[in-house]
């Protein structure tokens, strides 16, 4: 059955608990409202010079530890011999006191960052806004396992994402590719042009570090156009020469650090480090342009027929099916192209489409959707950080730590194994003991699953021998686990 308690779950986060019960209520019109908001900016996110600074004395104090290590070498090798082997294996692995204080400082960021999402996402007046930012954070999918991108992950999606949720999405795509988390990431601020003043200099004295690849590829690839979209090997080396030079100002290490200029964490570009000449992109030509080159090929890519496809059919897997249907791919892809990529257009045709109010098809749940939805449920307005990240660590899908630049898996087949699904049941015991009391299964399940409510799972909470244990059946239901 369609309903308010239907778009909530497929459109927005999940029905909150506490929340008033709302009096019959368009479901459309619930989604369609919230397109004329923005995304505020989240209470407790650290800033970028804050995360940059810590980033930057890391490094120094990791610089400082292998120059003292390189000094140390001859004694080593003397004494070698007379250790132990377990002895040798301890003193190579040992972390001065300074590295495990960066270190921690890192991850108490990364921490911060992780809280600031989830209790947004608890406490939200624009669910449907809050899931696209998800979605899109999840499109240019960036990972906190580096050291380099420990902090800045989280504000990709703060500074880069949330802002232009309701813009464009070339604006969205020229923040995201010029952010030192996608630049660090995928290695773009090592990147050197062969050719370029700093290239010639450095190959001259027989450090051929080279152009890198890595962020032209999976722009091509994930961001825009798609896997097997007409583009070649050489495209993707053209757009790499294209996007030389652009790094982050006063922590980027090579050749050109010192000519990147602006505050430390910032998109800088280093002319020093560009590969000189026009370039030839899937059939378009660019001329020599030095940052200007870069940018023109994304806003070429930007508003491409295939980068339209794209993104219309992995919106419509991520609100339809796992298999998109056609028809609703071709409508968000319409809204797209005729629009130049105005996000709120293409909202609209997902919201409009017939496809995604379909009952019968439903999406799974991944660890962080049934999380917040269970959470909302409960009506909790806010988790520790730690708790935050330890939840999401546990149930296998850790933010912003996706296993590839493809960001995290959106269909059933990545998230109902078995295992999987006994971790839902145990944390789904863990929140019904901590509510205690505070919630009664048999009047929220209605609440939050309106006429999806099966008799099945009606008849297991009113027959559980305890409050505790009707709330936990509630949250590990089939209807909860779905939306």
């Amino acid at each position: 059955m369609v309903d308010l308690a239907f778009a909530e779950n497929r459109f927005g986060l999940g029905p909150r608990g506490d929340a008033s019960a709302a009096a019959g209520g368009d479901p459309r019109g619930w989604a369609s409202a919230q397109l004329g908001g923005s995304q505020p900016q989240l209470a407790g996110v650290p800033g970028r010079r804050e995360v940059a600074e810590g980033l930057a004395d890391y490094l120094a104090i990791q610089r400082e530890a292998k120059m003292e290590r390189r000094e140390a070498a001859p004694a080593a090798m003397m004494t070698a011999a007379d250790l132990p082997k377990s002895g040798e294996a301890a003193a190579k692995k040992e972390v001065s006191p300074e590295v495990k204080m960066a270190r921690r400082e890192g991850r108490e960021t990364y921490a911060r960052l992780v809280a600031a999402r989830v209790n947004s996402a608890l406490t939200t007046q624009a669910p449907f806004l809050e899931r696209m930012s998800h979605f899109w954070a999840n499109h240019f999918a960036v990972s906190a396992q580096k050291q380099t991108t420990l902090g800045f992950a989280g504000l990709l999606e703060m500074e880069a994402i949330r802002p232009h949720v309701t813009g464009r999405f070339g604006d969205m795509l020229l923040a995201a590719e010029r952010h030192p988390a996608m630049l660090f990431y995928l290695d773009q601020a090592q990147s050197i042009g062969p050719n370029s003043q700093l290239g010639t200099r450095a190959a001259a004295r027989g450090n051929n570090r080279g152009l890198n690849e890595n962020l032209a590829r999976e722009i091509l690839e994930l961001h825009t156009l798609g896997v097997r979209t007409g583009y070649a090997q050489a495209d993707v080396t053209e757009f790499a020469r294209a996007l030389t030079g652009w790094t982050v100002a006063g922590i980027a290490r090579g050749p050109g650090a010192r000519f990147a200029a602006g505050d430390p964490g910032d998109f800088a570009f280093v002319e020093l480090l560009h590969e000189p000449g026009a370039r030839t992109i899937i059939g378009r030509r660019f001329a020599e342009g030095g940052e200007a080159q870069g940018k023109a090929v994304l806003e070429m890519l930007a508003v491409h027929p295939a980068t339209a496809r794209h993104i219309a059919t992995k919106l419509t897997r991520h609100f339809a099916a796992d298999d998109p249907p056609p028809a609703m791919v071709a409508r968000i892809e319409q809204a797209f192209l005729k629009s130049g990529g105005d996000l709120p257009t293409v909202y609209r045709a997902l919201i409009d489409s017939p496809e995604a109010w379909d009952p019968g098809s439903v999406k799974f749940r991944s660890p962080w959707d049934w999380t917040v939805a269970s959470l909302r449920a409960l009506g909790t307005k806010e988790l520790q950080p730690m708790v935050a990240v330890a939840t999401l660590r546990e149930l296998g899908q850790p933010v912003w730590m996706p296993p590839s630049p493809a960001g995290w898996d959106d269909d059933s087949a990545s998230w109902a194994g078995p295992d999987a699904l006994v971790r839902r049941v145990e944390a789904a015991q863990r929140m019904a003991l901590r509510a205690g009391d505070t919630a009664d299964a048999r009047s929220l399940a209605p609440k939050l699953l309106g006429g999806r409510l099966s008799d099945k799972t009606r008849t297991a909470i009113a027959r559980a021998e305890s409050p505790t244990t009707g709330l936990a059946i509630l949250l590990a239901s089939p209807e909860m686990l779905r939306r």
